[in-house]
């Protein structure tokens, strides 16, 4: 019977289609426009109708959700009624734009709306709308014929029942035109705090979809601050998930962390490390190599960070690059190397491959992390490695902080002594006075370099009085493309004052101080070195600037209102002065090599 009755539904349908086919063509096209769209997810639609293409994939051809299985979730919440944003905080070489593409595609063929798409300026809306999108909507088989090209232009795109609109968050006028359903942000956090004279271009876009009761927002960025955009996003939202993977051995499931990632001890080319790193499991400890890693993040799940309160209506994602199917573990701890020494490398290892904020990671340095560098040295003393010794003095209203430093090769140095002093006789006391060595040696001051904010005619008179050995500073308003300038002071006998950049110098401490205690390269203090001092070098963090045209630049501000910096300043004008003084051509000294003496010359002399 259940035979007989399935044979007769596919005579029916035969017959329908047989019927259908008969019919005139305008009527076939009739039908199928009021045919509902078939039932799909985000990546059952992409696998079916997305095409890459050559231009802008390194694999062009049919979409495959299967190369990179954590986005799959990632898509499919946008079919999710209940959700209305979603925050995307991920890495480099991930697929975070093209998932935030394929939403937009499937909005446009599924379930269409006015769409607004911004990007941190217009330059790049246009870029994106050549490069990117039209190809995109002309490969895909389930949107070519709905986009009209004729009818379109740059910045906005045309469909048979609905457009997309390109803006830039530059552009407040842009922002704040039009009524859109869908909003998807890219590259958040290289958007300008402010669109003009206007507010943030987040909130300006947002209001356009007040109209809509089923609205949704994607924002998708590499992190950079604390304080930016997409990290301020993955905080706020109601539910926050990060992606484990199963140990091939062991079956421990657990989140890719850098960390983990091995390679021989005493390895430190980065090269050599690129084709000799790999993954230890945290539960069992047994190597992971990178063919174990596809099958990994097959069989890999979100897992919640947080415990969600009520009804979720935001959900964020987390991806650092050590998941990317296209990088080896090799390869990230290569960058990692490759970047450690450089503060402007690191932060940009720590935002784009860690997916993690520069603030909290690297640029806030902790008082704890300057105490941790004591060495076994007194107070007052030089430390027995040391080759010139610099000097930094802080100039406030009625009284100076001062600072004495010791350099070495390598750019390695100890904190001799500090304090502070209300009258000018009083430094010029400390910059003539002798500094002994712990071998016993005894050392002066090479360089002074003297901050002329605060009373600076007297400042002047004080270093043309000392040009041997004290100079004038000023710190520039604006970032250099070097470390400082000079120019001559005619007034005060051709004396030169040196400008310089505070970011670049505070940079180069904060970078240092990443380096272990005695080690090469560190920046190292005296034992019994008090809190007062690591809380005075630990009083700024690097904050996100960005002018009207959308420029980010990254400064060093006080990280409140009260914290006081003085002995940073005076560190960055020790920094200056060694700088000055050439610290970067010292060298290692030659070992001496004890001769012993011939003893047949030992007898003729004795015999003389």
């Amino acid at each position: 019977m259940r035979c007989t009755t399935h044979s007769h539904n596919l005579h029916k349908k035969a017959s329908i289609s047989k019927e259908r086919n008969s019919w005139p063509t305008y009527i076939q096209d009739a039908l199928d426009t009021f045919r509902p769209p078939e039932k799909l997810t985000v990546s059952e639609w992409t696998n079916k109708f997305r095409i890459l293409d050559e231009k802008s994939s390194a694999s062009p051809g049919q979409w495959k959700t299967e190369r990179t299985p954590y986005l799959r979730r990632i898509m499919d919440e946008f079919c999710n009624p209940e959700i209305e944003n979603i925050t995307f905080v991920a890495g480099s070489q991930l697929g975070k734009t093209e998932a935030e593409y394929n939403m937009l595609c499937y909005a446009i063929d599924q379930d269409p709306g006015p769409v607004l798409v911004v990007y941190p300026t217009d330059k790049l809306a246009e870029f994106a709308s050549e490069n990117r999108l039209q190809p995109m909507f002309k490969l895909s088989p389930a949107i070519m014929d709905k986009f009209d090209e004729r009818a379109s232009d740059k910045l906005e795109l045309q469909f048979i029942n609905n457009y997309v609109a390109l803006v830039g968050a530059n552009s407040p006028s842009d922002l704040a035109t039009r009524p859109v359903r869908y909003i998807f942000f890219d590259e958040i956090d290289k958007y300008p705090k402010w669109a003009g004279r206007e507010a943030n271009p987040l909130s300006l876009a947002e209001e356009r979809q007040k109209t809509f009761y089923n609205k949704k927002t994607v924002k998708v960025s590499t992190p950079t601050i604390k304080l930016g955009n997409i990290w301020r996003s993955y905080e706020k939202a109601d539910l926050r998930l990060k992606y484990e993977v199963p140990c091939p051995h062991c079956g421990h499931k657990q989140l890719f962390v850098f960390k983990q990632i091995k390679w021989p001890e005493g390895m430190s080319d980065p090269q050599l490390v690129r084709f000799a790193a790999w993954y230890e499991c945290e539960h069992c400890y047994q190597r992971i190599d990178d063919r174990h890693k596809m099958e990994m993040l097959r069989s890999g799940d979100w897992k919640e960070q947080n415990v969600p309160v009520g009804r979720v209506k935001s959900i964020a994602f987390h991806l650092n690059s050590i998941y990317s199917p296209w990088l080896t573990f090799g390869d990230v701890a290569a960058k990692f190397l490759s970047t450690k020494e450089n503060p402007e490398d690191l932060m940009n290892f720590i935002n784009s491959w860690l997916a993690e904020p520069w603030e909290d990671k690297a640029s806030r340095m902790r008082s704890d992390v300057v105490l941790e560098k004591q060495l076994d040295y007194e107070q007052g003393r030089v430390y027995d490695q040391a080759q010139l010794l610099t000097l930094g003095v802080d100039v406030q209203l009625n009284h100076f902080w001062w600072g004495v430093r010791a350099w070495g090769p390598r750019l390695t140095s100890w904190l001799v002594d500090y304090g502070r002093v209300e009258t000018w006789i009083e430094i010029e006391n400390i910059i003539y006075r002798p500094y002994p060595s712990t071998l016993g040696e005894v050392f002066h001051i090479n360089l002074a370099c003297i901050d002329s904010g605060y009373n600076t005619d007297e400042v002047y008179q004080f270093c043309a009085m000392h040009q041997d050995v004290c100079l004038p500073t000023k710190g520039s308003s604006k970032a250099m493309r070097s470390r400082y300038s000079v120019s001559k002071l005619d007034k005060f006998f051709g004396l030169l004052l040196y400008i310089f950049d505070p970011n670049q110098l505070k940079d180069f401490i904060a970078g240092r101080l990443s380096v272990p205690a005695g080690e090469p390269g560190s920046w190292n203090g005296y034992q019994g070195c008090d809190r007062r001092y690591a809380d005075m070098i630990c009083s700024e963090q690097k904050v996100e600037q960005k002018d009207k045209k959308g420029r980010v630049t990254y400064e060093w501000q006080p990280i409140s209102s009260h914290a006081q910096n003085h002995m940073l300043d005076v560190e960055v004008n020790c920094t200056l002065a060694a700088e000055i003084a050439g610290v970067r051509y010292l060298v290692e000294p030659e070992p001496v090599i004890a001769v012993p003496e011939c003893e047949g010359r030992k007898s003729n002399w004795l015999r003389r």
